[in-house]
């Protein structure tokens, strides 16, 4: 019965509830196994063996938010706070372009000081100085007006997980000012806008259940973005969630193939989540269906400030000893890291 239903996502068929419930929650090894082939099948139709670089610039460690679950939380007095400058920016970019990076990915928590018209000059200034990179921003709930200003500057592209997409469960791992209809609204404003979107949720949440996993992947089914991130929950020591399990490897993967036969033209990340709730997590990722590494570009001396969760993995390292671990990683995995902007193939038609 696994096989079938998992032949019948193969095919392009949407499947009942009933049936993503026991595709979720199987532990069936050989049906694992089948699904990931299966996936790993459908991304090298698409993609190839390509594996897209993207260069991770953690801009800010302030957040005004603050989420149950993360470690730069507002409330959270323990975090060190830092702001990169423009020039510190630049300089990041003009590093990451000398060791092939063609995406810049600006991440940091909702920060004010991080204004429109800041946000616009920088934008501007890496699409003169590398016009065949593209720029991806993280930075979460914004006007539909701030979207646009940005996008006009240059940006491509835009990461917003919705982290869950069942109302209850929002609230749960959100404080009472952050609501998930805005989440979804912003989302499908940077669909309208033109943006390459991604959505995305953890795995293994304090609360979660397989429906609201289902719950995720019928909210992605409409917004239809052109990235999807997930990764495994990571507690962090100073949230109210720090004595949670984390997230499990096994349940991730398994999501990553789904993912991957449900979108099969969908930027995919092996995310650092993965890697570092396991030792070849990222690996293990590609071989799901994955297609998209981040290595971070940030300046060493920050790297540890930005701690959304525990043990974050590659905070001690050089731009360009991450890049080259992971090209050695990647292709031990029997895949190859390209220098390209890799867009949706979608977009790129």
């Amino acid at each position: 019965m696994l096989k079938d239903i998992i032949l019948k996502l193969y095919n392009n068929n949407d499947l009942s509830d009933d049936e993503l419930k026991l595709l979720i929650e199987t532990d069936d090894l050989q049906a694992g196994e089948l699904l990931r082939s299966l996936a790993d099948e459908v991304r090298q139709k698409y993609y190839g063996k390509d594996v897209y670089l993207r260069g991770l610039i953690e801009i800010s460690s302030f957040c005004k938010n603050d989420c149950l679950y993360c470690g730069i939380r507002r409330s959270n007095n323990n975090a060190q706070r830092y702001r990169l400058s423009h020039e510190q920016i630049m300089s990041c970019c003009e590093n990451g372009y000398q060791l092939g990076f063609r995406t810049f990915v600006m991440q940091g928590g909702e920060d004010s000081f991080f204004t429109d018209d800041y946000l616009c000059a920088i934008i501007e200034e890496i699409k003169s100085k590398f016009p065949d990179c593209a720029v991806t921003l993280s930075l979460g709930e914004r006007s539909e007006e701030s979207y646009r200003r940005l996008k006009n500057a240059g940006a491509d592209r835009y990461l917003l997980r919705h982290e869950a997409a069942d109302n209850a469960l929002y609230e749960k791992l959100h404080p009472s000012e952050l609501s998930l209809e805005n989440r979804k609204n912003c989302l499908f404003t940077l669909k309208k806008l033109g943006y390459q979107t991604g959505a995305g949720f953890m795995v293994g949440a304090p609360f979660q259940t397989t429906e609201n996993i289902i719950s995720d992947l019928r909210f992605l089914q409409k917004l239809q973005p052109e990235m999807i991130g997930i990764g495994p929950f990571v507690p962090h020591h100073d949230t109210p969630f720090h004595s949670e399990k984390q997230g499990s490897t096994q349940l991730t993967l398994r999501l990553l193939s789904i993912l991957r036969l449900m979108f099969p033209k969908v930027l995919l990340p092996a995310t650092t989540a993965l890697g570092t709730v396991d030792p070849l997590g990222r690996e293990k990722g590609l071989a799901a269906g994955c297609n998209v590494v981040m290595p971070n570009l940030s300046p060493v001396a920050v790297r540890k400030k930005y701690e959304l969760y525990d043990n974050k993995i590659c905070t001690g390292e050089e731009a360009a000893e991450c890049r080259g671990c992971l090209e050695r990683r990647v292709s031990s995995a029997g895949y190859n890291i390209v220098s390209k902007r890799g867009d949706n193939v979608d977009f790129n038609n």
